[in-house]
């Protein structure tokens, strides 16, 4: 069981770090489940995450005091249009385009209700 953590850990972590770069993958709770499963798979690999500059200060900020820092935010919501105007604009049928503009607002209000640092 404990290698299963691990390695479900791992893949968290991998998807995580590329949803740093592509706004439709949620960051922020694949860091979580992986510190969940580093947690009760490795303490070596539990406490390095919680020790890494970027990560464990990000995993901890929103763990404890729910705070997405502004610099991110930033970034996220810029990534979040930018992709989801784009695919709106060469999908064709209407009813598509409204589904992508409503997730771009639904997305865009959950992250703007969390704390800026």
């Amino acid at each position: 069981m404990r290698y299963l953590y691990i390695i479900l850990g791992t893949f968290s972590l991998v998807v995580g770090i590329i949803g740093i770069f592509l706004p439709v993958l949620p960051t922020t709770p694949l860091l979580l489940l992986t510190a969940f499963c580093y947690y009760r798979g490795s303490e070596r690999l539990y406490d390095w995450l919680m020790r890494h500059p970027y990560l464990g200060t990000h995993i901890k900020n929103f763990r404890e005091n729910r705070i997405i820092p502004r610099k991110a935010k930033v970034y996220i919501l810029i990534m979040l249009w930018a992709s989801l105007l784009f695919c709106a604009y060469i999908l064709s049928p209407i009813w598509l385009k409204c589904l992508m503009i409503t997730i771009a607002i639904g997305v865009t209000w959950h992250i703007l209700s969390y704390k800026s640092k």
